[in-house]
């Protein structure tokens, strides 16, 4: 078998040579490039190929992984890439990763590129586990982790149930609660509703000012021994090396910053830490690969390397990146202000709109209670005009039948003197017919009063028909103004803007003068005398989440790095702590590894 596998790889090797090519793919957080290389090619070739290939400028940080016999190690720059350790198959597989870590993300990191790929990879670390975080910040991370990815919260479309695929949290940290999802979508989604307003590169930027105050956050550990051959851990940081327990990775038991170290050096698996001060003991470790050596010294040249360069006057180049960093920032901000007036003044033309269909719905449910009325009033003159008609043929009747009365009662006048008995019974007949013509005329006088009063009411009925018709004709004519389809949003916020607020694109430009650089010079002083602020609300917000959910912590699954960070937390005391008292930030020495 080992026979065929060199077989195979001097047939591989052949095949370069032929083709004078080699493939490679390239592993980022985000996706995977293959490229085709050269066989002269050096490591800076295909690093520097990567880099503008992303549009990476702070190379820096970067460097290109491989795994070798179960050991990572950095493809060298100054060497072939087929001439080192490299895997044989292709195309060869490289990740592209940060090897180095800054003291301050946000002081450091100059490009959104360079930001998005440490959030990436924290975010990676983190989430398995490889960097410890506490259950609060843990919530708090991903909160901002949910920001940079879905933007701005919105109720109406982060509705509950939207994180559920969504991998926010350790494991170790999901099964220390008694906790269903539901209720820790509803504490990340608390936090993430906070942060409105805030774009992605800001949300990621905020992760990593959170993330790089973790303890094991940027820490390279490998495993030594020192001239006892006690076991110990060795960080190796932006900041210094440091010696831990093998079962504490949280809080080192001694700390070299590199501004106290003269000198590092190693033979064959001895390694020697020679501080600055000659008083002090000379620290010796051995580590018994030598792949590992070389990886440490590795770590250590580039760090120290990074550290002294914080402390000097930034190069050419990155003072013209920062600049430009600074009017892209401020170009961007000049845009998003923008969008947000244009999304204002669509969201009011948008409110506009609905009371406009609200007041025309309005306006048209009057005009059908009016014409209801309109008809209900000329179905009651109908009616009260056929009563008229027929009081009034009543009366006429009443008043011929009085008449004929009258013409009967002067007939009986005439004949009364045909006898006493006649008479007497003549008056009797008389005296009814006066009754009944006095019946008569009262019931006639009352058809009468009858009649006019039903001509009144159907007057009146005919001016109510005519104010409701009046009414109709007043709403009819408001509702001709109310348009019915959708307002359009104004092409531009300026076209609705009044007088001396309006402008057109054509003249609007970014014209960053010292006025605009001073401008900015004092806004970052601002935010810079505001830090204490958001540094205490900070702190507020973690220990509220953690007031939350302690109730319900099983203090029986807690792992031996919580415990631990628990410890530190009561007592005050962390890797940062600690250090900070040996590592000021002011010019350090020069020293040489």
């Amino acid at each position: 078998m080992a026979s065929a596998l060199a077989a195979r790889m001097g047939l591989n090797s052949l095949l370069r040579k032929q083709a004078r090519t080699f493939r490679v793919r390239i592993c980022t957080m985000e996706s995977d490039m293959e490229f085709s290389c050269e066989i002269k090619w050096k490591g800076k070739d295909l690093f520097d190929l990567v880099c503008r290939t992303l549009g990476l400028r702070e190379t820096w940080f970067f460097g290109l992984s491989y795994s070798v016999k179960d050991t990572v190690a950095w493809l060298k720059m100054d060497k072939k890439v087929l001439d080192q350790e490299v895997p044989k198959e292709e195309p060869i597989v490289f990740h592209f990763l940060a090897k180095f870590y800054p003291e301050n993300a946000e002081e450091e990191l100059v490009q959104d590129i360079t930001q998005h790929l440490f959030f990436l990879q924290v975010k990676k670390k983190i989430l398995e586990e490889e960097i410890h975080c506490p259950p609060e910040a843990s919530v708090l991370l991903a909160s901002y982790a949910v920001h940079a990815k879905y933007g701005d919260y919105d109720p109406e479309v982060h509705k509950p149930g939207f994180l559920a695929e969504e991998e926010l949290l350790p494991k170790r940290v999901i099964n220390l609660y008694q906790m269903t999802p539901e209720m820790w979508e509803e504490r990340i989604t608390a936090c993430y509703a906070e942060h409105r307003g805030r774009t992605r590169d800001q949300a990621e930027m905020e992760y990593l000012k959170i993330a790089q105050d973790l303890d094991m956050y940027g820490v390279n550990y490998f495993l030594i021994k020192n001239k006892k051959g006690t076991d110990l851990l060795l960080g190796v940081d932006a900041l210094g090396l440091h010696i831990y327990d093998p079962n504490n990775k949280l809080t080192p038991k001694c700390s070299f910053p590199w501004n106290e170290i003269r000198n590092i050096s190693y033979s064959d698996k001895e390694f020697t830490i020679k501080p600055l001060d000659k008083k002090t003991n000379v620290f010796k470790f051995n580590s018994s690969r030598l792949r590992v050596n070389k990886l440490i010294l590795q770590l250590c040249i580039g760090n120290h390397d990074l550290f002294m360069r914080r402390r000097r006057v930034d190069s050419l180049e990155v003072q013209q990146m920062k600049a430009q960093a600074r009017e892209e920032r401020a170009r961007k901000q000049v845009e998003r202000q923008r969008l947000q007036r244009e999304k204002q003044l669509r969201e009011e033309a948008e409110r506009a709109r609905d009371e406009l269909e609200r007041r025309l719905v309005q306006l048209q449910d009057e005009a059908h209670m009016a014409n209801e009325a309109l008809l209900r009033s000329e179905q009651t003159a109908d009616l009260l005009a056929e009563k008229a008609q027929i009081a009034e043929e009543e009366a006429k009747l009443l008043a011929q039948k009085a008449a004929e009365a009258e013409a009967e009662m002067q007939r009986i006048k005439v004949t009364a003197m045909r006898g006493q008995e006649e008479r007497r019974l003549m008056e009797q007949k008389m005296l009814e017919a006066e009754m009944l013509a006095l019946t008569m005329a009262e019931e006639s006088e009352r058809r009468a009063k009858e009649a006019e009063q039903l001509k009144q009411d159907l007057q009146e009925a005919r001016d109510s028909e005519r104010r409701a018709k009046n009414k109709l004709l007043e709403i009819t004519s408001k509702a001709a103004y109310v348009s019915v389809g959708p307002v359009p949003p104004p092409s531009h916020p300026a076209d609705n803007l009044p007088g001396d607020l309006s402008f057109s694109r054509e003249n609007l430009s970014f014209d960053f003068k010292d006025t605009d650089m001073k401008r900015l010079s004092m806004e970052i002083e601002k935010e810079k005398v505001e830090y204490m602020e958001k540094s205490k609300h900070l702190q507020e917000q973690l220990n509220e989440l953690k007031t939350e959910i302690e109730s319900l912590k099983m203090k029986e699954r807690e792992s031996p790095l919580d415990i631990i960070h628990n410890q530190n937390t009561e007592q005050g005391t962390s890797k940062h702590s600690n250090f900070k008292k040996v590592c000021p930030k002011p010019q350090g020495r020069q020293y040489n590894i």
